[in-house]
């Protein structure tokens, strides 16, 4: 018992610790306030789901303190994001460019909806026109004479 609480707290502290990575430390409010927008506006490239303001990846620190020393440095939010781009790619860029090689980054989505609804197309026109064949006489009979129980050629158990 403990043990899980002293794990428990240890867990809970750690947390604590890792939230506390991604808040600016820069003095100046409004200079913090655009080290945060920078930060949500580029993708941790370890996480890849994240920015790296939410990351607490060590590379995302890395990105973070790159952010804050060309703030200091003067540099303008278009300029920092350009550096970051340059030197990572455009996949470091949570909303990317409409150029030649994003295209399938942007068009992708809708070109694999518009495969998935041509197959599923298909495949209901597939089964509409494979229907059953209708019975002939002779088979209409014979399943008569089956579901009547008076078939002479039926085995029986």
């Amino acid at each position: 018992m403990r043990r899980t609480l002293a794990a428990l707290m240890l867990a809970l502290l750690a947390g604590v610790t890792h939230a506390n990575d991604a808040t600016p430390t820069l003095t100046d409010p409004v200079t913090a306030k655009r080290e945060v927008e920078l930060a949500a506006q580029l993708r941790c490239l370890v996480c890849q789901n994240q920015s790296i303001a939410e990351s607490h990846a060590d590379l995302a620190a890395d990105l973070r303190n790159q952010v804050r020393e060309q703030i200091a440095a003067g540099k303008t939010d278009a300029e920092i994001i350009d550096y970051m781009t340059a030197r990572y790619g455009d996949f470091v860029r949570y909303k990317p460019p409409f150029k030649a090689t994003t295209l399938l980054l942007w068009l992708g989505p809708a070109l694999l909806l518009m495969a998935g609804l041509l197959v599923a197309t298909r495949i209901v026109r597939a089964r509409r026109t494979s229907a059953v064949p209708a019975l002939s006489p002779q088979d209409h009979a014979r399943v008569e004479q089956l579901l009547a129980g008076t078939d002479k050629d039926a085995p029986r158990s």
